[in-house]
């Protein structure tokens, strides 16, 4: 895939951004981005947007955002998945030929609205939104079938959770919360058996923006710096219904990284440098590392994961900017041994019913 990241930027991470207008935030994140890369925003050609009306709290949101999202005047689209879906569409416009320079925008303000009211709101409106359907119960059905197929236990929940707490500490990138126990973890209150609130990820305010560009541009203009290539990229998605196989299987989550392999000619994820997972529960750091066969292994989620930092829609694109700092060997204190690759995930829908994985290559 001949697409490049030339510059991004992150919105300083914060559990509430309450000093801000959202207008305000991704302002102050898209116009970083483009400084990082050297542009100006009348050079690029297109825009994508990712973003949530929901957790936005306003309806059509687009239509306030795409101004200060850098969009003024410009081609314009907008995914609401999440935003590694909304990278997997602006990477795919650059490789189609028909464009060159673009700007990638998410956002997440979380602290706008009760996270699971929202959710529930999300839910199918006839069979699963009277029971009272949110993120917590369907991670808590997740982690219950993850448990039953020998991959996790509360034990090693808490373990897990943990683990990612302390590497989060040292993220430079991170909130830098203090670590809980295990001890502290495994006596947290249940939020739906078996699923504790010490193994979850609060969820933040945050936003990110990306430049992305083809290999064409930068042949004409020598004097831009890409960051990293996007070597591959896969995305899949499972059905809505919370089975048992469906919940144990991780079927779309391993479709979307054999693709994103098969993509970056990478044999294993072994081979990666980091593979930054988007970790909403412990749960599913278990899982994603025994689908990945990266049990125990420090490439797997070293900047600690959405417990560094957790801007919901936008965790995957935080992922991603975790996964280039470590193939060009700047992440600072959770810096891997340095080598070519690393993934980025991002995952969307209940009990990660869609998934993206993409694999990111030193230049």
């Amino acid at each position: 895939m001949d697409v490049y990241v030339i510059g991004y930027a992150s919105h300083p991470p914060a559990e509430k951004v309450l000093t801000k207008r959202l207008e305000e935030m991704v302002y102050d994140t898209s116009a970083p981005a483009l400084r990082a890369a050297g542009i100006e925003r009348s050079e690029i050609d297109h825009i994508t947007i990712a973003a949530c009306d929901e957790l936005d709290g306003r309806s059509i949101s687009n239509m306030l955002m795409v101004a200060p999202a850098g969009g003024y005047l410009k081609d314009e689209l907008r995914v609401t998945d999440s935003a590694m879906v909304g990278l997997h569409l602006a990477a795919m416009r650059i490789a189609s030929g028909r464009y060159d320079l673009g700007l990638l925008a998410s956002w997440s303000k979380s602290s706008i609205a009760p996270f699971e009211d929202i959710m529930r709101m999300r839910s199918e409106p006839f069979f699963t939104r009277p029971i009272g359907l949110n993120a917590a119960i369907a991670d808590a059905l997740f982690a219950q079938a993850q448990c039953q197929a020998g991959t996790a236990s509360e034990t090693k929940a808490s373990a897990a959770s943990a683990r990612l707490q302390r590497a989060a500490t040292s993220n430079p990138r991170g909130l830098k919360r203090k670590a809980a126990s295990e001890e502290d973890i495994a006596s947290s209150a249940y939020l739906a058996t078996p699923l504790r609130a010490g193994h979850c990820a609060p969820v933040t305010d945050g936003a990110v923006s990306m430049v992305l560009a083809s290999g064409d541009w930068l042949k004409r203009h020598p004097k831009a710096k890409p960051l990293a290539r996007i070597a591959g990229i896969g995305s899949a998605i499972d059905r809505y219904y919370l089975g048992g196989d469906r919940l144990a299987g991780l079927k779309s989550f391993k479709q979307a990284c054999d693709s994103a392999l098969r993509q970056a000619n990478v044999q294993s994820a072994r081979a990666f440098a980091a593979v930054e997972a988007d970790c909403q529960t412990a749960y599913h750091a278990l899982a994603y590392a025994a689908a990945l066969g990266l049990d125990e292994s420090p490439s797997f989620c070293p900047s600690g994961s959405a417990f560094a930092q957790n801007p919901y829609f936008c965790m995957g694109l935080i992922n991603l900017i975790e996964a280039i700092e470590q193939v060009r060997g700047t992440a600072g204190p959770v810096q891997q041994s340095r080598a070519n690759v690393a993934a980025a995930h991002g995952q969307h829908g209940f009990a990660q019913q869609g998934n993206v994985v993409a694999v990111v290559e030193r230049v």
